[in-house]
């Protein structure tokens, strides 16, 4: 077996595998900020398959999202019970949240993919692979610069949480009203 084999064979258990470092990474990241850029990925074996290279214009950062849904503020006063709900059905995953929040705290890069690293009773944790859309590297780069065509790619639902999210993993029977998009097909005249 190769490196990134074992790699992803410690990642398949990560809890039992990595038991005390697994609670010393989560103590630690529960006290950084909320989006973090990181100097290497957590999960390089999940890094490289999605596209990661370890060359200029290449981006890692570490987002923190909160658990537990999206709740409206608490109601307060008269309100019709029918009308409000305490919870928002997003149908959002938490890491096409986290893509977007990263998104916009580095407003000059693009996400290229997302890969789950932890979770906790409180927070989950994803890393995101970003790519500077000015970097010469990248311009150059035959194999990634198609990157640099798709400004806001991540709020138009394109990268694999985007799409997964929106179902346009399923193909053929059974998803006839999903492409190109749910509002589309309601749309378009019959």
């Amino acid at each position: 077996m190769g490196m990134y084999k074992y790699i992803a064979k410690v990642w398949k258990k990560p809890k039992q595998n990595l038991d005390e470092l697994w609670k010393q990474r989560l103590v630690k990241w529960r006290k950084e900020p909320a989006t973090i850029r990181i100097e290497y990925p957590t999960r390089l074996d999940r890094a490289r398959s999605l596209g990661y290279k370890a060359k200029p214009g290449f981006i890692i950062l570490r987002q923190r999202v909160l658990a537990g849904g999206r709740q409206r503020p608490d109601i307060k006063g008269a309100r019709r019970s029918k009308h409000n709900r305490q919870r928002k059905n997003l149908n959002m995953s938490y890491q096409w949240i986290a893509e977007q929040r990263a998104q916009k705290k580095f407003i000059n890069c693009e996400v290229l993919n997302s890969y789950w690293v932890a979770k906790d009773g409180k927070f989950y944790w994803f890393e995101i692979i970003m790519v500077d859309r000015a970097s010469p590297v990248i311009m150059k780069d035959k194999n990634i610069n198609w990157i640099c065509s798709q400004k806001g790619r991540v709020f138009k639902g394109l990268t694999s949480a985007g799409k997964k999210s929106r179902g346009l993993l399923n193909k053929g029977r059974g998803a006839e009203k999903i492409r190109p998009s749910l509002r589309a097909h309601d749309n378009r005249a019959h």
